[in-house]
Parts: C-alpha cells; sequence; structure tokens
C-alpha cells in the first residue's frame, strides 16, 4: 500500500512535501552530480512550488521539467510551463535549467521529436516525480478515454513520451509514460481537497486502470508517497 501522509492545510503540505523533494534532489545530486526533476500543473502545485523554490539546493546541478502539458503556447494561462516559471523557478530555484515538454510546432505529434531531443539533457531516471490527480482518476494526461492510454500505461513500453487527446483532456496533451515514472528515485502523488479522498479510495479499489489510470501508479510494485490535505 502506498504510504498515506495527512496534513491539516495546504502551507504544512507544501513544506513537507518541499522536504520530501529537496532530500531526493540533494541525494542523487551528491551521488551523481546533478539530479531532475518532474512535476505537475493545475492549480494544487502553486504552494509546493512557491515553498521549494526558497529551499537551499544545489539548483544549478538542477533540471526541472514537467510530467505532462497541454500543448499551447506559454503565453496562455493554461501553460504548465507558464506555472512553473512564475513560481517554482525564481529566487533560489532560478539557477535550476528547465525542459519544456511543448513547442512552437502545431500539433504534439509533430514536436515530439524536438521535445524529446531536449529531454536528453536531463539526468536518467529522474531522481523525483511529483504527480497530480483529476476527479475523474486521471494522473499526467493519462486520461480516461485516450487515444494512446494503453501505450502510455504499458510498463513494457519502449517509448518514454506520447502525444495524448482524450475527451475530458481539453486542449491536444504531451505526456511522460508509466515507466519513465515509476523509474523515478522517489515518487509523490500531491493531492488537496475532501473531494479528492472518494476518488482516491475509488481507486484503491477494483477497477480497470483505464477506468482510472491513477489506478497503475498505486498499484506498481514501488514505494508512493502521497501527500493530502482538506
Amino acid at each position: 500500500m502506498p504510504g498515506m501522509h495527512e496534513f491539516k492545510d495546504g502551507a504544512e503540505l507544501a513544506r513537507a512535501l518541499a522536504d520530501f523533494v529537496g532530500a531526493a534532489l540533494a541525494a542523487r545530486v551528491a551521488r551523481d552530480g546533478m539530479a531532475s526533476l518532474a512535476v505537475s500543473g493545475g492549480r494544487t502545485p502553486t504552494r509546493f512550488f512557491e515553498e521549494l523554490s526558497t529551499r537551499d539546493l544545489p539548483w544549478e546541478k538542477i533540471a526541472v521539467t514537467l510530467v505532462d502539458e497541454r500543448w499551447v503556447r506559454e503565453t496562455s494561462d493554461r501553460s504548465n510551463a507558464r506555472l512553473v516559471r512564475e513560481h517554482l523557478l525564481k529566487g533560489k530555484a532560478a539557477a535550476a535549467k528547465f525542459i519544456a515538454l511543448a513547442n512552437d510546432a502545431p500539433t504534439p505529434e509533430d514536436g515530439l521529436f524536438a521535445v524529446n531531443e531536449a529531454l536528453e539533457e536531463l539526468s536518467w531516471p529522474l531522481a523525483c516525480v511529483v504527480l497530480g490527480m483529476g476527479d475523474d482518476g486521471h494522473t499526467a494526461s493519462f486520461f480516461p478515454g485516450g487515444d494512446h492510454l494503453e501505450e502510455a500505461l504499458d510498463p513494457k513500453g519502449m517509448l518514454g513520451l506520447l502525444p495524448m487527446r482524450a475527451p475530458n483532456a481539453g486542449e491536444p496533451r504531451i505526456t511522460l509514460t508509466l515507466p519513465v515514472l515509476l523509474a523515478a528515485d522517489a515518487l509523490a502523488l500531491h493531492i488537496e481537497g475532501a473531494a479528492k479522498l472518494p476518488v482516491l479510495e475509488a481507486a484503491l479499489g477494483e477497477g480497470a486502470e483505464t477506468e482510472m489510470p491513477i489506478r497503475a501508479v498505486l498499484r506498481a510494485s514501488r514505494p508512493l508517497d502521497i501527500f493530502w490535505c482538506p
């Protein structure tokens, strides 16, 4: 079973999650001389980003990327890259290198090769991954009904990056695949709000991973730390 960490509020959670991520990054830098972090977008991680940006880490040896991204320009308020630049890559963390998952190509399929090339600058496997979870049980861009969902969830899949389109995804997406995420040294699931608990409980129950893709992470045979607050 995943490790469940409950906090009284978002500020307390942000501090604990920043401690968790910072420890994983520092350990990898100490071992290999550099480290890479993949984070999720949306509204939930903003306070965590702000907290992590203040941490005294060897940021010049750390690279940051995203777990997934909407295929939009960074000028869009829907851009996860914009969120990361505004709330994480500042202060002490401004020294970190950032690798975006979207570019100026018209579609994720057209831009996939260039993004893959850019990701070669990261140190692999990732030192830490921070996932989120939607009300429909999606994580990363593993959406129910996604056109490349089964391929993205394949634990033996050979591709690390895939485009994704799904009924509830809004824009076309691009996402790291399950094997890449599970290979990280440290893996966290960050969820906030009382409404997310029933979703998590349902995901921990029986059912297909394609119906609630977060199940693929929850059922993996590797440690997962869940950070939750009301």
